[in-house]
This record gives C-alpha cells, sequence and structure tokens, in this order.
C-alpha cells in the first residue's frame, strides 16, 4: 500500500470513528430523554461519557506508546468504546439508572482513542515533510464530524427513534475497526520516513526519540513522563494551554446555542443549526489551508485564533439575526485553523516515544475544559445570554494574551524549524 492509499484507508477509519463519536454524545442524551423522560438522567449519562476522558487519555496514550502494535490497541478500545454504547441502550430503562451511567463512565475512558489515538499515528504514514498537509487533512475529519455527527443522531431519531441514534454510532465506529487494525502494516513501512524526521532540539542535543535507559516500566511512571514532557517543552505547554483555556470558552458558546437559537431565531432547534454553521465555516478554512504551498506558521494560528473566535462571540452577543450568523461563521474560521496549528506543534514537538501520551493527553485537557465551560455558562446564562458570551469572548481574548506573554517571557528561545516553518512543495 503506498503512501497515498494508507492516508486515504486512515482518513476513512479516522473520519468514522470520529463522526461515531460525535454522533454518540448527542444521540445518548435524547435515548435517555426518550426512554426515561428524565432530562436529569440524559444529562448525566452525557456527563459520564466525557468526564472520564481526563482519566482515560493520559493511560491510554501511555499504553499506546508501550505497544509495539498501536493498531491493535487502538481498534480494542474502538470496539470496547462501541460495547459500552451497546450494553448502555440495551440496559437503558430495563436497569437502575445508576449502572447505565456506571457503564457510561467506563466506555468514556477510551474516548480519547477516537480522537488523539488516531491522530498520534499519523507521523507513522507519510513522510514528515509531507505532514503539514496531512495534519490539515486529518484536522478536517474533526470538523466534518463536528458537523455529521449530531445532524445524523437528530435525523436518525426522527426517523427510526432516539435509541437508532446510538445504534448507528456504534456502527460508524466499528466501520473504523479496519483501518485501525491495519495501522501497524502501514507503521513499519513508514519506520524509515520518522526515524529520517528525527532531529537535534533547539540546543543542538540529540532528539528525545527512541528508548531512553532512564525511562521506568511501570505505566504510573510513563503517564508521569506525559506530563512531563507537555509542562517543560514549553512550545507544546504554551499550545496545550491555549487550547484548553479557548475550549472553556468553546464550551460556554455549545451550551448557550439553543437558548440563542429560540432568543434570535425563535427555537432552539435554530441553535444547532448555528454550529452547523461552526463547522462548514472550520471545514472550510482547513481546506483553504491544506491546498497552500506554504502553511501558516502554527504557533500564529494557536495564538491569535482564539482572538477571532473572541470577535465572533462579541457578533453573537448582540442578538441580532445577520450577526449572530455572521459569528458561527466567524467562530468557525477561527476553530478550523487553530485545530491544525495545534496538532502541528504536537507533532513537531513531542518526543516520538511519548507522542501517544501527548496527543490523548491533550484530547482529554481540551474534553475537560469544554466541559467546564459548558458547565459554568448553565447559571450564568439565567443571569443574561449576552454576559455569557461576552464573558466567553473574554476567555478566548485571555487564552491569546496567555501564550503571547508566555512566548516572549523567553525572547532568547529561536523557534523550531520544521516543514511549517519552511517552504513546501505544491505536492506535500
Amino acid at each position: 500500500m503506498n503512501q497515498r492509499a494508507a492516508l486515504r484507508w486512515y482518513g476513512a477509519g479516522a473520519a468514522a470513528a470520529r463522526t461515531g463519536d460525535e454522533m454518540s454524545g448527542t444521540a445518548l442524551l435524547l435515548a435517555g430523554l426518550a426512554v426515561t423522560g428524565s432530562a436529569a438522567t440524559a444529562s448525566s449519562l452525557l456527563a459520564a461519557l466525557t468526564v472520564s476522558a481526563a482519566i482515560g487519555g493520559p493511560v491510554f496514550g501511555a499504553l499506546l506508546d508501550r505497544s509495539a502494535r498501536p493498531g491493535r490497541l487502538l481498534a480494542g478500545a474502538l470496539a470496547g468504546y462501541a460495547t459500552g454504547l451497546v450494553i448502555i441502550l440495551v440496559t437503558l430503562g430495563r436497569v437502575p439508572v445508576s449502572v447505565s451511567v456506571l457503564v457510561a463512565l467506563c466506555a468514556g475512558l477510551l474516548g480519547p482513542a477516537l480522537s488523539g489515538g488516531w491522530t498520534s499515528q499519523l507521523p507513522r504514514l507519510v513522510p514528515y515533510e509531507r505532514l503539514p498537509r496531512a495534519n490539515a487533512l486529518d484536522a478536517m475529519t474533526f470538523n466534518g464530524a463536528s458537523l455529521a455527527g449530531p445532524a445524523l443522531a437528530g435525523a436518525v431519531a426522527g426517523v427510526a427513534g432516539a435509541p437508532a441514534g446510538v445504534a448507528v454510532a456504534t456502527a460508524l465506529i466499528c466501520l473504523a475497526l479496519p483501518s485501525a487494525l491495519a495501522l501497524p502494516t502501514l507503521r513499519t513501512r513508514a519506520v524509515r520516513s520518522v526515524r529520517a524526521a528525527r532531529r537535534p532540539d533547539r540546543a543542538g542535543r540529540p532528539s528525545m526519540d527512541g528508548p531512553s535507559p532512564d525511562l521506568a516500566t511501570t505505566l504510573a511512571t510513563d503517564v508521569a513522563a506525559g506530563f512531563r514532557a507537555i509542562v517543560r517543552i514549553r512550545p507544546l505547554a504554551r499550545a496545550t494551554t491555549t487550547s484548553v483555556v479557548s475550549c472553556v470558552g468553546q464550551g460556554m458558546l455549545v451550551a448557550c446555542a439553543p437558548l440563542l437559537g429560540a432568543r434570535v431565531f425563535g427555537s432552539p432547534a435554530h441553535g444547532a443549526l448555528l454550529l452547523s454553521g461552526v463547522a462548514v465555516a472550520a471545514l472550510t478554512a482547513n481546506a483553504v489551508l491544506s491546498a497552500r504551498p506554504r502553511p501558516a506558521r502554527p504557533d500564529t494560528v494557536v495564538a491569535y485564533g482564539p482572538l477571532v473566535i473572541a470577535g465572533g462571540l462579541l457578533l453573537a452577543a448582540t442578538g441580532h439575526p445577520v450577526p449572530v450568523v455572521a459569528a458561527a461563521l466567524l467562530v468557525g474560521l477561527g476553530e478550523g485553523p487553530q485545530l491544525t496549528g495545534l496538532f502541528a506543534i504536537r507533532h513537531r514537538e513531542a518526543p516520538e516515544r511519548l507522542r501517544g501520551q501527548i496527543f490523548t493527553t491533550g484530547a482529554s485537557l481540551k474534553i475537560t475544559g469544554f466541559a467546564l465551560g459548558a458547565g459554568v455558562a448553565g447559571p450564568l446564562a439565567t443571569w443574561s445570554l449576552p454576559g455569557v458570551l461576552l464573558t466567553a469572548a473574554g476567555v478566548q481574548a485571555l487564552a491569546t494574551l496567555w501564550f503571547v506573554v508566555s512566548r516572549y517571557a523567553r525572547r532568547g528561545r529561536r523557534p523550531s524549524r520544521g516543514p511549517w516553518s519552511r517552504p513546501c512543495s505544491r505536492s506535500s
């Protein structure tokens, strides 16, 4: 299998898994409400499915880095997540709610495998010089999934009933299994490209990639090593913190979307359409970026993307139809490239022996930030919907401020060099 075919095979699996992931949350929420008639039960299922990712991400990443055949481990995680959804679907309304919530909590531990677990394997498939374009295409699968997943869940629920949405989400995740199982073979075919990409750090020291005699064998120590890498590698720490803070603001926007749709357009359902507009704009922006012969510097995109999102949130706070529609598009134009830039920084800075942990831990932290923002937005919305949106805009501005201040605190450090900082051929 050549590199182009390998990337298409990877993209198909990642798109299916991520669409199933995005669909599963909405479908589970609708199924919980339809079966039990309790909004509290439905929200508790969704919360359990997402909150446990903060624990599962770092642990799964450590296991992924330690595995000689990461594709099999990734496939096992997909199968485990799908099995959890099936158990919830079968037991919902037939057993105490606490049992279903516990199953959702266990399934959520594997959630980061559907996001960061895939992306961490991308450098195994393409040479380092082709990573910028492959990275943008990979980010597009996230944007497409965030657009198609919730819409598909609503459509299936309307046609075949809410539980059918959970079944379809499960089927999509299972469709990704062949691609995951193929990753070990693809990994061995691309290993020369990965090794060729290893390079000294800014001070000229050898790369951290490869086995280290000081690397502990215990899983707990491996997890700690991943966290230390995120904290100590300054460009990685800046990008991670900025993205997590930005996700707090994004969570606030998503939580307010139904209220915004009801107030401005007369129906909470129009809030979902606004979020679809965000996803379309993000997908379009990343498509344009992937076609550029010379990608934008990822540090710049991650730093100032939150300001673009903040501008959209300020427009949304006006409460008028045209500015609100423009706000959704502007938020998407900020979110899409920001995600691409974040992936680029992780690929550039992550030591290969910790790559899986850094991607899955980063995904877990972002999910946690998103959940925090959504949780805070509820009480604030009872006070003032424009106040929540203005607060979210302030959070986005804080994300950019943190990046800029932390970046220029040490002016003597030279920027990393890689395919994101030098011209690329049009074929890359």
